[in-house]
Order: C-alpha cells, then structure tokens, then sequence
C-alpha cells in the first residue's frame, strides 16, 4: 500500500505503532474500500496532514473527526477543503470567528495548507470516510492510530497547543499532559453548536499569545 505511506519523520516516531496488528488489519480494511467504493479523500492524500506538517514542526494540532464526505471537498486535512470548493458551514464559523478574534478576512479559498505548512496539524480522528456516508470508516482502527499520533506528540514534545472543539476531541485531552501543553477547548464550529461557546472562543489570539510565552513562532492565521 504504497499510497497510504506515511512521511519519513513520521513512520520513525510512528514505527511501532504501523506495526500492529490493528493496523495491518486497518490498511488491508482501506485498500478494499477505495477498490470497492467511492473513498475521500484521494487515496494519496490520506497522509496529508502529516506531508504538511512534519513531527519536528508541529506546534499545533486542531482535531476532527471525519474527513467531509462530499465529492472534492476532503484532501486530508481537517475542516479543510480544496480550492474551488464552497465553505461547508464549519468552515464558514472558523473564518468567522478568525475575523472577530484577530480581525482577519476569510480567505478566497478553503484551502488550509497555509496553516498546515506552519506546523498546524489538522488531524482527523478518522483518516478516510465513504461517499456520502459520514462516519462510515470509523471504529475500523483509525482512532487507535490517530489517539497514537496525539500521545506521541504529547509525549515527546513539549510546548504545543493543542485545539479540541466539541464533546468527541475533548475527550482526547486525557491523553495530554497539560502541564507541558496548552490544551483549548470549546463548542463545535458546526452551525448546532457553534453560538453555544465556539464563536467567542479566541482560540486563534490564545494560541498565539501561548506560543510567544513559549518563545516559539506564532502562526500566520
């Protein structure tokens, strides 16, 4: 399964963890279903998130949970969308708070790579999803991994912030040592959710403002 091959840096810190069992039997679960149906996103921007942001660059992981399940809209970088793709509504609330918190215009595009190449990771809990099928790739072995990737940034790095928006991400700070990490959470950006805590948050300021404390680089938002 060569088009589902991780990044370098990443198979290093990862090696133990792609080499069980669960996880042969998760590639072998993916390689079937993009050969037997409709998969987002492309099967060689599984990987993406972490193409884009490699382990040592990693200053920030925003957590997802499904890739979006519509034609063109995933590349492998949560609540991201490809050029030329409309905002699903999440993103619409992410650009609007953006606006309200550092005075930021929305973008033309959806596009974040531009956060991803700053050492943003958008990780998804669940790597791949079925057309029009939400949530129809979870439970096959991608949490474990993804819970993997959380716990190994958060132990082998210090100083990272880590953005977990609604019920199901905030259930991952337990994997965080919050006394080495900045830990940020608040409602969904979802339209159910996103007057319930998200638009207001100041997500965007606080991990900056964090991240100068800790003499690192802020991000271009």
């Amino acid at each position: 399964m060569n088009s589902l091959q991780l990044p370098a840096d990443w198979q290093t810190i990862l090696a133990h963890e792609t080499a069980q069992p669960y996880f042969k039997s998760l590639e072998k679960f993916v390689d079937e279903a993009y050969k037997n149906s409709i998969v987002y996103p492309p099967k060689p921007m599984v990987f993406n998130a972490f193409e884009r942001s490699i382990f040592q660059n990693t200053r920030v992981v925003i957590l997802g949970q499904d890739p979006y399940h519509g034609m063109g809209q995933a590349h492998g970088l949560s609540f991201s969308v490809m050029d030329g793709v409309a905002f699903p509504p999440s993103l619409r609330n992410i650009f609007k708070e953006l606006k309200r918190d550092l005075d930021i215009d929305p973008p033309f595009s959806g596009n974040l790579e531009r956060w991803a190449d700053q050492g943003v990771l958008l990780l998804n809990a669940t790597l791949t999803v079925e057309n029009g099928k939400a949530g129809s790739h979870q439970k096959q072995g991608w949490e474990t991994f993804t819970d993997a990737v959380i716990q190994k940034i958060a132990d082998e790095k210090e100083h990272v912030v880590f953005i977990l928006w609604g019920a199901y991400a905030q259930k991952k700070a337990s994997l965080i040592d919050e006394s080495k990490h900045c830990i940020l959470t608040s409602a969904h950006p979802s339209p159910l959710s996103a007057h319930r805590g998200f638009l207001g948050n100041e997500h965007f300021s606080k991990t900056n403002k964090y991240l100068k404390e800790k003499g690192l680089k802020e991000v271009e938002w």
